[in-house]
């Protein structure tokens, strides 16, 4: 039998610091995020950061609230955020790949939630990133009221972490939009992207990584590594706006798949959405990456949005009114084409 006094000396006394984990690192990243949550705050949160669950109130005013969800990442632009060390709007990313994609639903984002994972917590790196995810968060109107903070040595190599979001919106359940009442002759609207957004990446890491990119690196005037890394834009606040005057029948938000994949998810089977691709100008950082990577046209169209973030249905009387409206509230908008009848064997969209 070995005595507590030799086995003291023989085993020196084991802390979860020891095995790689900081509870004191947690807390002190979650005592530097409440501010900003706190200024995500909006009417129908009733509990948020810091229990083991958020509660939160579905608003009043609708007769037949439907609640709509979903969840995302941001693929491999992480890796540029790591390597590059810009932590500051990657988080934004996180947020407007699935705010973007339940208002496509018609939604309004309610809340949301994030997921942030590494090997060894450095907080002020974390600090950054969930910033943004505030920030984000501020810019589509919804709360940040949870998240976890997982730190998992041997799991991710120094550095580096992980990403996940999820947000819960609500929908007037007959004013769902879900693509039914899309005909023929209605005109599709498109919004200006940011840039790459959060789509394309391990291509676009292909690309640069034959090429000598550093801090001094331009393109069009502004740092090359900041235009690669612009933070995906949040099209809620504009588009929520609109729906109030005008129907909209159809959202594609333009993620993994670019325009050839993603305009078909919310067009019906026997129509064709018929896109002009002169009618709006290829932004410089699609014609660099396609000179650079020697990449097709068409594997343009199906990698990338190409500039267009988010692709709108209206009804051809209301296009006009539609532009308009969004271009008072900030956004750039071209008509970019048209629905018609499918031919057979052809594809749902077409960019031409």
């Amino acid at each position: 039998m070995i005595s507590r006094k030799n086995q003291s000396r023989t085993h020196r006394p084991l802390t979860y610091r020891d095995a790689g984990v900081n509870i004191d690192a947690g807390d002190a990243l979650v005592d530097r995020i409440k501010p900003h949550a706190r200024r995500t705050l909006r009417p129908g949160v009733m509990a948020g950061i810091g229990g083991f669950g958020a509660l939160f109130a579905v608003p009043r005013g609708y007769r037949e609230p439907i609640l709509v969800s979903g969840t995302d990442g941001v693929g491999t632009k992480l890796k540029l955020a790591v390597e590059w060390k810009m932590h500051d709007t990657i988080g934004i990313d996180l947020v407007a790949m699935s705010v973007n994609d339940i208002l496509t639903l018609g939604a309004e984002p309610l809340f949301f939630l994030d997921y942030y994972a590494c090997g060894k917590l450095q907080v002020a790196d974390a600090a950054r990133v969930i910033q943004g995810i505030a920030a984000g968060c501020e810019a589509a109107g919804c709360a940040l009221i949870g998240g976890e903070t997982a730190e998992m040595p041997g799991m991710y190599p120094p550095g580096e972490y992980d990403l996940a979001g999820f947000a819960v919106g609500v929908a007037e359940k007959k004013k769902i939009i879900d693509g039914r009442s899309i005909r023929a002759g209605d005109v599709l609207l498109g919004l200006a992207s940011n840039g790459a957004h959060s789509n394309g990446y391990s291509l676009i890491r292909r690309i640069i990584a034959g090429q000598r990119i550093t801090k001094a690196s331009r393109l069009g005037g502004r740092p090359l590594r900041e235009v690669i890394m612009a933070p995906t834009r949040i099209y809620v606040k504009p588009l929520l706006s609109l729906m109030r005057r005008i129907r909209v029948k159809g959202l594609a938000h333009i993620t993994g798949g670019g325009l050839l994949d993603n305009v078909p998810r919310v067009i019906p089977e026997k129509l064709t959405a018929d896109i002009d691709a002169g009618s709006w100008p290829m932004p410089p950082l699609f014609e660099w990456l396609q000179q650079k990577g020697g990449v097709p046209q068409q594997e343009m169209y199906r990698v990338f949005n190409c500039g267009i973030g988010m692709v709108l249905v209206v009804d051809a009387k209301d296009a006009a009114k539609a532009a308009a409206l969004l271009r008072r509230a900030g956004e750039t908008v071209w008509r970019i084409g048209s629905v018609r009848k499918r031919r057979r064997g052809e594809a749902q969209t077409l960019v031409q």
